[in-house]
């Protein structure tokens, strides 16, 4: 379990679900509905909901691109977490955020898988929180041209390796949509 002290709360962490990112990436739209789905239903169980949105020089604040997308709607009491590198800790106040929620356990959800879905994972871990990743609720763009594998592949691996991903004091794991129990969220 979380090695963080008082911090017993398990949080929903959406990370970079936002129109200039999931655009043209795997299975956008099934993603982002299974994304939906977890939001609503952590509103449900009065779990929280933390939004993380990536800002830099081709997602500009305030743009379209950079806005969260359409589908999803950060609640007006909901944290909105803004940050310009891959590990949605650094540099933000994604940590303030979470201890003053007493939170030590997350399930990860968003996009891209390769860069700061994976960052955010290993961040959190390294800083002693649970990470859960949601298999189905994560995605990422065709990098095939950069001699990356396909996006399926990716999304596959980065799946195989955190369900088996252990550190002490710890535990990480993944779980689908449809089993996502955030009383258990690892």
């Amino acid at each position: 379990m979380t090695t963080l002290e008082n911090r017993p709360h398990t949080a929903l962490l959406v990370v970079d679900v936002q129109n200039g990112v999931v655009e043209g990436t795997h299975q956008r739209d099934p993603v982002v509905a299974n994304i939906g789905s977890l939001v609503e239903k952590a509103r449900r169980e009065g779990i929280p909901v933390v939004w993380v949105q990536h800002s830099d020089e081709q997602l500009v604040r305030g743009s379209e691109d950079w806005r969260i997308v359409p589908e999803l709607t950060p609640g007006e009491a909901e944290p909105l977490v803004e940050k310009s590198w891959a590990d949605s800790f650094d540099g933000t106040t994604l940590e303030s955020v979470l201890s003053g929620l007493g939170v030590g356990r997350l399930v990860v959800v968003g996009a891209q898988t390769d860069e700061c879905v994976r960052s955010t994972l290993h961040g959190a871990v390294v800083r002693g929180y649970d990470a859960t990743l949601v298999s189905d609720a994560h995605t990422t763009e065709d990098l095939t041209a950069w001699g990356a594998p396909p996006p399926e592949q990716v999304i596959a691996h980065t799946n195989l390796y955190w369900t088996n991903h252990r550190a002490p004091g710890r535990s990480a794991g993944t779980v689908a949509t449809r089993e996502v129990d955030f009383a258990r969220a690892s």
